[in-house]
């Protein structure tokens, strides 16, 4: 689920994506929640500089970003150390990502399970520009 507004259609942009990571997180605020992981649900999109017209790109890595790297790299930021608020996690993977030049725009999410019987998820989303 998104809330936020569809990225701007004069943005010549391919959307990558990493759906539904689920990563045993050390998160929370609460005295219950140290020392212990919690299953986070991850959602990353990022925009990537591409072109409008139809030829082929390409066929090589160095076109894109790879799945891969992000994927370590949010399973480290997970695990590593513990973190407060998915707000802050959330930021964090923002950072990681964007330090790649080719990465216009990153949506996240990350979403607590298992915290309220009667609700799928909480948490929170946000979006980051590149500022060049």
């Amino acid at each position: 689920m998104t809330i936020l507004a569809p990225w701007p259609a004069d943005l010549a942009v391919r959307r990558l994506f990493l759906k539904d990571m689920i990563v045993d997180a050390y998160i929370g605020v609460f005295p219950h929640e140290q020392g212990v992981t919690q299953r986070v649900r991850i959602n990353v999109s990022f925009g990537v500089d591409d072109s409008r017209d139809l030829t082929e790109g390409v066929d090589d890595l160095s076109r894109t970003v790879s799945y891969e790297t992000a994927v370590l790299t949010i399973r480290r930021l997970a695990t590593e150390t513990h973190t407060q608020l998915v707000e802050t996690l959330a930021e964090r993977i923002a950072i990681e990502v964007m330090k790649d030049h080719r990465v216009r725009v990153v949506r996240i999410s990350v979403e607590k399970l298992d915290i309220f019987s009667d609700l799928d998820s909480v948490g929170v989303e946000i979006e980051r520009w590149a500022t060049e």
